[in-house]
């Protein structure tokens, strides 16, 4: 008679519930429990231990929102339990854990009397390894809330601790010393893996019929009255299904160790910390207890947080580190977002990232190691490359929403033509369990089986941490070699990379080309990532500058005068840029309580770095009473050298600006360039070319115009802006007032003010002689929900793509929607500036803190197509912050018509780079100077190991090949070519003082002092 799967499924299902799950712990004895709330933050174990603890009995409320309870539990192991072969001794703790996600709801970390770590609490983790016959163990007990499992989008006060409120969440449901009958565990391990076996396995075969009926017979097999007794016989049944062998022809994976951390999320920087420590304890835990365990981590930031508050921990990493069991993944600080930082940044994150490795471990990483930020830039494969490194993982694209990235094994092409081999798991997780359901959906999803067969599988309990567990490493044995699923090897991701990278070597001395992939990798999810949290993206674009400047100002100030170059002061600050460059904190998707605290550490980073430019200075122009102007940026400016300074006046601009008032009372200004017609409503509906004698504003459209959009996402408030935010729109027509602020003979500044529901915002408008661009600060007073603001130019080009400024180059997108993988890219990523043109002509859209942009293609009053560029300003997304983006904001665009490539750089550095202006003796002369400006300047600096030598890191911007020659301002010695951690390589650019260089390409020298 057929087998009905469901009745056997239901029927093994109750009985594993009922009988085989409480059949685990052979004997249990309760543990006496005491317990001390911790006011306000987390303290150290030191603190903790000698604090007054009450006894708490099971049942006990405990664990308001964000608070800390330290429990003390203590007990006897009777004198009868003998662990064996057969039975373990270990602690079971249920601190009240939810059935809901782990990594979101309380956790706990266990430690010994002496403040020696032992190892994590987490909802599917729960048990402690004990030995001895007294049990004595303080746990660190975070009373964390479940922000994330209800919904991605309802508003929640949790976020914050001063919404939060006081009430407990969590109850202590258990705390026992338990002797774990390990047969009966295995049993329970053998029932798991052959009932997903048979969830992957096709109905019809013989295999999936056999599989079913040794399910069904398992429950008859053991007797519920005597499980114990009867497990073995139980595993009997099932063993014949376990050791059919899978075919030589399958797919494989090797399945890495793995606990995604983010460093803040719908939790703060310091619950992070914490994080790492039960994590990374529960690893090196089950090490100890299976030497085949291999974990992989990532971000240099966490293993720091843990070496300073865990020392003793620390080092037992770094023992497992030399034992090749923990394994250093990733070479950056962070997880960082690829979108949103500055080259130099991305850069920083992989100097300092990998040179924590190599200090602490003598270990250098080869990999970057990204499975969930939203989306990669296509200047990333060089910066890998320029770090001494040469793969790439992530698996985030196959979150994509239109289109599926045909690849997982391939090569990926930057923008300047580096290759890094890339890897995206099939299994389409950085969270595996190891399930039959999982290990099937690999190998079903496998793009490349026609010339790979293996793939890797990084498994583990992630996002709020927990990492993998001794269920996970029974999957890993059951499945290693059974028909029906994919081979698993346990394994480092280094062996997986080195032998794909071996199988494609092969594939191309074959004379079959492996798949390329180049460009940037758009994620066609989470677009609003771009723009959410805007006080944070302005933070991270001004610290990103003002570090040029103090690394600049305080190596020439060295170089001139001997000064002290702040090296250890410069790098602390750069860290604290890089950790808030992290792939849930610099987009805007983490919860109000990260961002209060960003935004603190912006303000001192600000501070701090003032002080060290000022200092700078100060020894740089002497004491006197003239004013010298200060040049940061990468070109000459008013009179100002490219990265030096002047105290000479620069005069008048050449040229005047009129201003005329017309009949029906708005304005006209003229300079010698531009002739601007603004609106009663403060809009440009005309803006005439002088100098190439055309009209830039198409027929029938305005320029300047503030947009207002609902903004709901389906799902991801704070991370997505889905299509259909396009199809409603406001045009802020009216303003209250138009007025003239300035009227000097060289500038007009005319100003607009509207109220939009309840914000308000304020525009200057500002023309300058001398100049075809037009300046525009919009400060806006927001108090909008669900709204987004874009800032729009229509303008009359006729161009089939824009170029958007991405790290070290800019990257073309079509505006066109001639294919799904155009049309899902309806929000993009630039820098400092955004570009179209059509032959000859073209407009650039510089600004100082705005990323988020959309460049679309119009038909204009007259018929004829032009082109529309947007800044996306702001939004106001209600989860998981419901007080995002409230409050002030100032943005500063410029719009320059007849512009090219080339001014489109300029003014990018000239936004965000303003002249400083101090009170000095003299001048300042560059240390460095090129004489190609397409070849910019990104860093100054002294070298990381204090030798002294000047290092000077500069990139091709305009995307051609140029030969440039770099003069020095100081007597200097050999220049070398070196990679981004200043070690030399073999010269590619560099002959001499001359540079060769190809499009786009990066290139660091070192620069000895004579």
């Amino acid at each position: 008679m057929p087998i009905d799967a469901a009745r056997v499924l239901q029927r093994l299902d109750r009985f594993t519930h009922e009988r085989v799950l409480p059949a685990v712990h052979a004997e249990h004895v309760p543990l006496t429990v005491t317990a001390w709330h911790a006011p306000g933050e987390p303290v150290p174990f030191a603190e903790a231990v000698g604090q007054e603890y009450r006894p708490v009995p099971l049942g006990t409320p405990w664990g308001a929102p964000w608070s800390t309870t330290w429990f003390r539990m203590t007990g006897e192991v009777p004198a009868s339990w003998i662990p064996d072969d057969r039975h373990t001794l270990e602690l079971a703790i249920d601190l009240g854990f939810t059935t809901s996600q782990t990594g979101f709801q309380a956790e706990g970390l266990v430690f010994r009397p002496d403040g020696t770590a032992i190892k994590g609490l987490s909802p599917f983790n729960q048990a402690v390894p004990w030995s001895g016959a007294a049990v004595d163990v303080l746990v660190e007990a975070a009373g964390n809330p479940d922000i994330g499992s209800g919904s991605w989008y309802a508003p929640t006060p949790l976020g914050d601790p001063r919404t939060a409120g006081d009430d407990p969440l969590y109850a202590l449901r258990s705390a026992d010393v338990v002797l774990r009958d390990v047969e009966v565990w295995d049993l329970w391990q053998d029932v798991v893996a052959v009932r997903g076996l048979v969830g992957v396995l096709d109905a019809g075969t013989t295999r999936y019929a056999r599989a079913l009926r040794a399910l069904d017979l398992v429950v008859d097999a053991v007797d519920p009255r005597d499980v114990a007794g009867t497990a073995a016989a139980g595993r009997a049944v099932l063993a014949p299904v376990l050791a059919v062998r899978a075919g030589e022809s399958g797919h494989r994976v090797l399945a890495a160790g793995h606990a995604h951390i983010d460093s803040a999320w719908l939790w703060p920087v310091r619950e992070t910390r914490r994080k790492c420590a039960r994590t990374f304890s529960s690893a090196i835990t089950l090490m100890d207890q299976r030497p085949d365990f291999v974990f992989a981590c990532s971000s240099a930031q966490q293993y720091a947080w843990v070496q300073e508050g865990h020392p003793e921990l620390f080092e037992r990493i770094r023992a497992k580190v030399a034992a090749g069991q923990f394994v250093p993944v990733g070479g950056m600080w962070v997880e960082s977002d690829t979108n949103l930082p500055g080259g130099e940044a991305l850069a920083r994150q992989m100097i300092e990232g990998k040179r924590f490795f190599l200090d602490e471990f003598g270990v250098e990483t080869q990999d970057v190691w990204l499975p969930d930020s939203f989306g990669y830039t296509g200047a990333l494969p060089q910066i890998v490359r320029a770090a001494g490194s040469r793969w790439f993982l992530s698996q985030k694209l196959s979150w994509n929403d239109t289109n599926r990235m045909p690849h997982h094994s391939f090569h990926w092409e930057g923008i300047d033509g580096s290759r890094v081999l890339a890897h995206f798991p099939p299994v389409d997780t950085y969270n595996s369990d190891l399930s039959a359901g999982e290990l099937a959906h690999a190998e079903r999803t496998f793009a490349d089986k026609a010339v790979a067969d293996s793939s890797l599988v990084p498994f583990g309990w992630g996002d709020g941490g927990g990492g993998p567990t001794r269920e996970m490493l029974a999957a890993a044995d059951r499945f290693a070699d059974l028909d029906g699923v994919p081979r698993v090897e346990l394994g480092s991701p280094n062996t997986f990379f080195a032998r794909t990278e071996n199988e494609l070597t092969a594939l191309a001395e074959s004379g079959e080309s492996p798949a390329v992939w180049s460009g940037e990798m758009y994620l066609e999810y989470h677009r609003g990532t771009y723009t959410s949290q805007a006080r944070t993206k302005r933070g991270n674009r001004r610290s990103e500058h003002l570090l040029r400047e103090a690394e600049l100002w305080s190596a020439t100030a060295t170089v001139r005068t001997g000064a002290d170059y702040p090296a250890a002061e410069l790098r602390s600050l750069w860290r604290e840029v890089l950790l808030l460059q992290f792939h849930d904190i610099l987009p805007g998707s983490s919860i109000g309580w990260v961002y209060r605290q960003a935004e603190e550490s912006y303000a001192r980073i600000e501070s701090d770095a003032e002080r060290i430019i000022g200092s700078a200075l100060a020894v740089l122009v002497g004491s006197g009473d003239r004013t010298v102007r200060l040049n940061a940026a990468p070109h000459d400016r008013d009179g100002v050298p490219a990265l030096g300074g002047s105290p000479d006046d620069p005069g008048p601009a050449a040229g005047t600006v009129e201003l005329r008032t017309e009949p029906d009372g708005t304005y006209r200004v003229l300079s010698d360039q531009l002739d601007l017609h603004l609106t009663a409503g403060g809009q440009i509906d005309s803006l005439r070319d002088r100098v190439a004698d055309r009209e830039l504003v198409p027929a029938g459209s305005l320029a300047n115009l503030l947009q207002l959009h609902r903004d709901v996402p389906r799902q991801w408030d704070a991370w997505d802006i889905d299509a259909e935010y396009r199809r409603t729109v406001d045009d802020l027509l009216d303003a209250d007032s138009v007025e003239v602020v300035t009227q000097e003979p060289d500038r007009v500044e005319l100003r607009s003010v509207r109220r939009v529901g309840e914000s308000t915002i304020t525009q200057d408008l500002t023309l300058r002689a001398g100049t075809r661009a037009v300046q525009v600060r919009t400060e806006v007073d927001w108090h909008e929900r669900q709204r987004l603001l874009k800032l729009a130019f229509p303008v009359d080009v006729h161009a089939d793509r824009s170029a958007a400024e991405t790290q070290f180059g800019h990257v073309y997108r079509p505006t066109h929607t001639n294919t799904s993988w155009d049309e899902a890219r309806y929000e993009i990523c630039a820098h400092r500036w955004l570009h179209v043109g059509e032959p000859g002509y073209g407009v650039a859209l510089a600004n100082d803190a705005t990323y988020g942009h959309d460049v679309t293609r119009t038909v204009d009053g007259d018929g004829r197509t032009a082109t529309v560029l947007r800044q996306s300003l702001l939004r106001a997304p209600l989860f998981p912050d419901p007080e995002a983006d409230q409050g002030t904001h100032v943005f500063h665009t410029v719009l320059h018509v007849g512009a090219g490539i080339a001014e489109a750089v300029v003014d990018g550095y000239r936004t965000n780079l303003p002249v400083r202006e101090v009170t000095g003796a003299h001048g300042v002369d560059p240390l460095v100077t090129v004489s190609d400006p397409g070849v910019v300047v990104e860093a100054v600096k002294l070298a990381d190991d204090g030798s002294g030598d000047v290092v000077v890191r500069l990139y091709e911007a305009l995307g051609r090949r140029t030969r440039a020659t770099v003069r020095t301002g100081f007597p200097s010695g050999t220049s070398t070519e070196v990679d981004l951690l200043e070690r030399p390589v073999d010269p590619r650019a560099l002959s001499g003082d001359q540079l060769d260089l190809r499009p786009f390409q990066l290139v660091t020298v070192r620069i000895a002092r004579a």
